[in-house]
C-alpha cells in the first residue's frame, strides 16, 4: 500500500476511504500473437511504467530490436499527468505540461528539435525503472530473456 494515502491534500487520488478505488502502477504485461505467449515484460517505475512499457513493446514490435536491445533502450518520459506518487504534498504531484525527461545519451539534434516544440527538458542517466522481459521464440521452441542495466535484475531460464 505503498501508493496509498489518508490525507487527500497529499494526494487526492489514491485516498483509502470508501467507495473509492486507489489506482495502483503495477503492470506485467503479456502480448499474445495469433493466440500464443509473444513477449512477457514488465518494469519498475511508478507513473513512468507505462510509458516505458510500451516504449519497450514498441522497439520490438515496430523497430525490430531483440529483447535485450529492447530492455536497454533510451526512454523519454512525460509529467504531464498527477503523479500518484512521490513528493510530500499536492503540489510535487502536479503536472508539468511540456516538460519530457530524456536519456543524457539523447542526440543534440534530437533534443534541439524538442525545444522547437516547446518541450522542457531534463536530461538523466536513467530514463526507466529495470525492465525485464521474456520473448516466446515459437519457430525455435525457446525462450529469449532481456534485462535492462538499471538494476540488479537478470533473466534465469531452465
Amino acid at each position: 500500500m505503498q501508493s496509498f494515502v489518508l490525507d487527500s491534500t497529499l494526494n487526492p487520488f489514491n485516498v483509502v476511504e470508501p467507495h473509492k478505488k486507489p489506482r495502483v502502477t503495477l503492470t506485467p504485461t503479456l502480448a499474445l500473437k495469433d493466440g500464443k505467449p509473444f513477449l512477457a515484460f514488465g518494469v519498475q517505475g511508478g507513473d513512468t511504467q507505462d510509458q516505458n512499457l510500451l516504449q519497450f513493446f514498441l522497439n520490438v514490435v515496430e523497430f525490430g530490436m531483440t529483447v535485450q536491445e529492447a530492455t536497454e533502450a533510451q526512454n523519454i518520459n512525460t509529467d504531464q499527468l498527477w503523479l500518484s506518487l512521490g513528493g510530500e504534498k499536492i503540489d510535487d504531484r502536479k503536472p508539468h505540461p511540456g516538460h519530457i525527461l530524456i536519456n543524457n545519451g539523447t542526440p543534440e539534434y534530437v533534443r534541439r528539435e524538442l525545444q522547437k516544440m516547446g518541450y522542457t527538458l531534463t536530461l538523466r542517466d536513467r530514463t526507466s525503472g529495470p525492465i525485464n522481459a521474456i520473448y516466446f521464440d515459437v519457430k525455435h521452441n525457446t525462450f529469449w530473456g532481456g534485462s535492462s542495466n538499471y538494476g540488479q535484475d537478470y533473466g534465469i531460464g531452465w
